[in-house]
């Protein structure tokens, strides 16, 4: 296992690994609960009619429910792959607009929208200027939608600590002993104070949503090829992790593992009018 949350120093570089393969990330990166469609609409106003500013769509992992709900939707995803594939996997909805863009300096809209929606994806937006941008693009009473995916401790528990004798060897950041936190120790401090500091958004209102998803030895290693850290490995590293992954998953595991997956809903509205 590798923490491959972004820092600052690599987030430019490493946002720009997934479109490298975008058929493989739109293959084997899974979507989201439907409870978290349904608590957008709930909580988010992501409701038939409604304009939805996506920042980050990927290949349309989130942008697809939401079109079938019938959400008017501009799409903004920087990589010329990704939406390629997002184009072809939403041609059949005519209200959705998917642009090849960079979200900080693409021209906003002069209609402001109904909801920003982020899926997996606002933590590599340049922390300058995210805040500021989303709010810019949303009419007063708007509404902020971050949505964020990590492992969690639970799934097939001894493949994971196990396993990170693999990441220890072939990859020296690896810090020893790491685990995945239990889902109730995982901290959105971060993302609620960044909302109070911008001043332009009233309180964040949380809903977590935890899912178990098993996947074959191969299934497993396409997953980990999408990640970003497991891409930016030199070539011969990675090869050999996934290699003693693999190893580990037949012998010990029966060619299937589980991952535990939380996913995370953090909804604010916009406090006051500054555009």
């Amino acid at each position: 296992m590798r923490d491959d949350t972004p820092h600052e120093a690599n987030r430019v570089h490493l946002s720009r690994t997934f479109d490298e393969d975008a058929e493989l990330y739109d293959r084997a990166r899974p979507g989201y609960p439907t409870e978290l469609f349904d608590d957008l609409a709930d909580l988010a106003g992501a409701i038939p009619g409604c304009r939805v500013l996506e920042v980050g769509a990927g290949t349309g992992k989130a942008t697809l429910p939401l079109a079938e709900r019938g959400c008017r939707i501009t799409a903004v995803e920087l990589g010329a792959g990704m939406a390629a594939v997002a184009r072809r996997n939403l041609a059949g909805f005519e209200a959705v607009e998917i642009v090849t863009a960079d979200f900080e300096s693409w021209p906003l809209s002069k209609e402001p929208f109904d909801v920003v929606v982020s899926a997996t994806a606002f933590h590599w937006i340049d922390p300058a200027v995210r805040m500021a941008r989303a709010a810019d693009a949303l009419r007063p009473g708007g509404a902020l939608a971050v949505v964020a995916t990590q492992h969690v401790a639970g799934g097939t528990e001894e493949f994971f600590a196990e396993v990170q004798d693999c990441y220890e060897r072939f990859d020296p950041a690896t810090p020893p002993g790491l685990r995945p936190p239990a889902a109730q120790d995982v901290d959105t401090s971060d993302h609620v104070e960044e909302v109070a500091r911008s001043g332009r958004f009233g309180p964040v209102v949380l809903r977590r949503y935890e899912w178990d998803l098993t996947y074959t030895t191969a299934e497993y290693l396409e997953v980990l090829r999408t990640y970003s850290g497991h891409r930016a490995l030199p070539p011969a590293a990675r090869e050999g992790l996934l290699g003693c992954i693999a190893g580990l998953i037949d012998r010990r595991y029966g060619g299937r593992v589980t991952k535990r997956y939380l996913t995370e809903l953090r909804v604010s509205r916009t406090a006051h009018v500054l555009r």
